[in-house]
């Protein structure tokens, strides 16, 4: 039953898989004000490690069934997912399927990230306010095939949120000619008080050796196989280490063959997809992220609000977040440079010490109500027009 005189908004979105866009939706649905709105998070498919993660006053609808619900036996999950397929491509070029399933108007329809805005721009509810999400380099070599309909897209909405200022800066710098919205830079939040709970849940089982941690999806663009072979490097110089990696993605197994080549398999650890990945980040020594390109990585304000030093790459809003020598190391997407970085960690003990000491203060850094007023005053001032 919806209240009366609540704006009624509506996320669109893919699905609940492990990763930095999930985790800024769930923020948005646990914190917008439940006096002020109404929300509905409406999914393609029902699917990932975060879908039982909404919280229950928010409505879900999805499209399909996620990868969870369908058949272990194989043949039938063959016709099930040619059935979800069609089912998806049909909701593509018909929003009233989404529209009759959702059964609702809303005031105000939000995508947050690229990969839904044409769910939202093309709703069956004309009259709706639309909001565009940014959180990506819109250089990145493997985004520019999608490039000129995000182009298309973005002029279309009536509101534009860029996840970093770098996001911003360099889509104005690269299309100067572009029709952007009226926009603003909003950071993602961070919950401070479950992050330091759920980092204390248990202690992990390390080597009694210097240990970097890493959280991320496995794709290609964030950096994986450079950084095993940095590690890699290391070993045969002499200078013992692990690295344990967190995440899951369609590069596990090149990972797999790669780390066998170069006889790290035991060195250089998967532990794949886990919803608590923070008492790792917590208990390690050290935090690396060496990505080709990011927005506004959570997991980097994560590691910096649990005080672990951090090395990364100076990519999109990363050195927003991180003071080069003060409160973490920036690097550039090279292996000779992410070799040269964790060599720094792992014999120069006084510049650890010294981030360490900065990292004390670093939560003043993150002001969550700012980001979710913000996010607010967006939606109530665009359901005002």
């Amino acid at each position: 039953m919806m209240k009366k005189n609540t704006i009624k908004v509506l996320f669109r979105h893919r699905s609940m898989e492990m990763g930095g866009v999930e985790k800024v939706i769930l923020s948005m649905l646990n914190h917008l004000s439940r006096e002020k709105f109404e929300i509905t998070l409406c999914l393609n498919i029902n699917q990932g490690e975060l879908r039982n993660e909404i919280p229950k006053h928010i409505r879900k609808v999805y499209l399909a069934e996620g990868k969870e619900d369908l058949s272990k036996n194989s043949l039938i999950q063959k016709l099930q997912l040619a059935k979800r397929k069609i089912r998806l491509q049909n909701a593509h070029k018909n929003p009233k399927i989404a529209d009759q399933l959702l059964n609702e108007k809303y005031d105000v329809e939000i995508a947050p990230t690229y990969a839904a805005f044409s769910s939202v721009l093309n709703s069956a509810n004309t009259h709706s306010k639309k909001i565009g999400w940014f959180h990506s380099d819109i250089t990145l070599p493997k985004l520019q095939p999608l490039v000129p309909e995000i182009l298309k897209q973005i002029p279309q909405f009536d509101y534009f949120i860029f996840g970093s200022q770098q996001t911003k800066d360099i889509l104005i710098e690269t299309y100067p000619d572009l029709n952007i919205p009226e926009n603003q830079v909003i950071l993602n939040a961070i919950p401070i008080e479950e992050l330091k709970l759920k980092a204390n849940a248990f202690k992990p089982d390390f080597p009694q050796k210097p240990v970097f941690v890493s959280v991320a999806r496995l794709h290609s663009r964030k950096g994986f196989h450079k950084l095993m072979e940095a590690h890699a490097q290391l070993l045969k110089e002499g200078f013992d280490h692990h690295i344990t990696v967190i995440g899951d993605g369609d590069e596990r197994e090149n990972l797999k063959k790669q780390a066998e080549h170069l006889g790290v398999t035991k060195s250089f650890r998967f532990l794949g997809s886990l919803l608590n990945p923070y008492p790792y980040v917590k208990n390690a020594d050290f935090f690396i992220l060496p990505s080709e390109s990011e927005s506004w990585p959570l997991i980097i304000a994560d590691s910096l609000i649990l005080q672990k030093p951090v090395i990364s790459t100076n990519v999109g809003g990363i050195p927003e977040m991180i003071t080069h020598l003060k409160t973490g190391y920036l690097i550039n997407y090279e292996t000779q440079e992410m070799y040269n970085a964790m060599r720094k960690f792992i014999t120069e003990p006084q510049l650890v010490s010294e981030i360490e000491s900065n990292l004390k203060n670093i939560e003043q850094q993150f002001d969550n109500q700012k980001i979710f007023d913000a996010v607010e005053n967006i939606i109530i001032n665009l359901a005002k027009k």
